[in-house]
């Protein structure tokens, strides 16, 4: 019963203080609704976050900056899906095949000054550029990679290795002047339609690409001015190219004795390191070709009389080999020649007035740098004219010759020419000659 009292005491003082009034300012009505908030906001953060209620809120206004007992808000971050990309189309699963052969490849090259890449983007495979779409032989529907002409682009990548091979249907690669390395593939021997190849002017290596032995549909291959090595197959020689040229490697063996049954139409051999004597079959294998050039190479010998069968030629240039011998008289029968090199050679004897009459179409002329003893008046008449260099010969009585001791000195080892009576047999009727009645 004691504590009646005081409990009803309590009640009344409660009722009491409740019925004060209460005046506030509306800046302290909306702060106090503001901070109400805040509390309210911190709770749930503190709860959020295991707190034992001391957490203090965030303050996203700048007004209140002297609250301690707020902290700034970070802003939210939204993450937003990226949408994905839309699979590519294509004009057909041909180019669908190709396509990551083409990207793979471009991540491999090193060197593009012209951006010819930037344009290998995308499923329209047929207008990037140095790549030409056309219709397969096997499909008149179909749409394919038929060709790839990357000539002067200054590409540079490794190797081509994985890339000309995994084109299923090219017919034509050409990448003259650019500066891919490595070897052929061999495995562009599986290209069904591949009919040109030109690698040449780059840093290709290695043997001969023997792969290309029997594609029976080539017909143009170019490796010139590479760094391949070693023999090149006979075989290549009497396979159905119209068009070979592997001069400026470094080819080295004897010329093949089976040139003399090649079809092919151009030919060049220049710049190797080939040795030996010209085959007496060769002028024969290549009577049908306007150009012969077998200069830079270690050709040794004399020049066979059946030189005089080269009469398709307008030009012939053996010149910086080590032939010898006196000139054939059946050079004059090459009566469509207009350039004629035999100069840097171990030649001698004179020139044969014939080959200077009988050659009408000459425009140049080099026997320089032989061992000449002599030249007659038609020929002196070429020297006149600018046709005829015979500079740095033995000849006594021309300007820019040779010393006395070094002509003696070569003279002093006798070379003889095998055969040598034939060298006065003149194949074919000269311009100048009669007609016989």
């Amino acid at each position: 019963m004691s504590s009646m009292p005081a409990k009803l005491l309590v009640t009344i003082l409660y009722i009491f203080l409740v019925s004060l009034p209460v005046h506030m300012s509306p800046h302290d009505v909306n702060t106090d609704t503001k901070n109400l908030r805040r509390s309210s906001s911190s709770g749930h953060r503190s709860k959020g976050t295991g707190g034992g209620g001391s957490a203090k809120g965030c303050n996203h206004s700048n007004n209140n900056l002297l609250d301690t007992n707020t902290t700034p808000c970070k802003k939210s971050t939204t993450i937003q899906a990226v949408p994905a990309s839309p699979p590519l189309v294509f004009a057909d699963q041909r180019l669908q095949v190709v396509y990551p052969v083409i990207q793979k490849f471009k991540s491999s090259i090193t060197s593009d000054p012209l951006g010819v890449t930037n344009t290998w983007v995308g499923s329209d495979i047929c207008s990037y550029r140095g790549f030409y779409c056309d219709t397969p032989p096997d499909n008149s529907s179909a749409t394919a990679l038929a060709s790839v002409d990357f000539n002067g682009f200054q590409l540079a990548a490794s190797t081509l290795d994985g890339f000309i091979d995994s084109l299923p249907d090219i017919a034509l690669f050409h990448a003259n002047s650019n500066s891919f390395g490595g070897t052929i593939s061999p495995q562009i021997a599986k290209l069904p339609y591949l009919y040109e190849l030109d690698v040449s002017n780059n840093q290709l290596s290695g043997p001969f690409p023997s792969a290309v032995l029997g594609m029976t549909g080539l017909t143009f291959l170019d490796l010139r001015f590479n760094f391949f090595s070693g023999a090149v197959p006979p075989q290549i020689f009497i396979q159905n190219l119209q068009v070979l040229f592997i001069n400026n490697n470094i080819f080295t063996q004897g010329l093949p004795d089976n040139l003399a049954t090649t079809q092919i139409l151009l030919l060049t051999l220049a710049n190797n390191k080939f040795m030996g004597p010209i085959p007496k079959s060769l002028p024969k294998a290549l009577a049908s070709l306007s150009e012969v050039l077998l200069l830079n190479n270690q050709l040794t010998g004399c020049l066979p009389y059946e030189i005089g069968f080269l009469q398709e030629s307008t030009v012939f240039d053996a010149g910086n080999n080590q032939l010898t011998g006196p000139l054939p008289l059946s050079l004059s029968c090459l009566q469509k020649v207009e350039v004629l090199n035999l100069g840097g050679n171990l030649l001698y004897g004179m020139v044969p007035e014939v080959v200077c009459a009988g050659l009408v179409n000459l425009v140049n002329f080099s026997l320089s740098n032989n061992y000449f003893t002599h030249v007659g008046p038609f020929c002196r008449m070429l020297i006149q004219r600018g046709v005829l260099d015979v500079s740095n010969n033995c000849i006594p009585d021309l300007p820019f010759q040779r010393s006395v001791f070094e002509c003696a000195e070569f003279f002093a080892t006798p070379r003889m020419c095998p055969f040598i009576w034939f060298y006065s047999l003149i194949p074919c009727k000269l311009p100048f000659q009669n007609p016989i009645p």
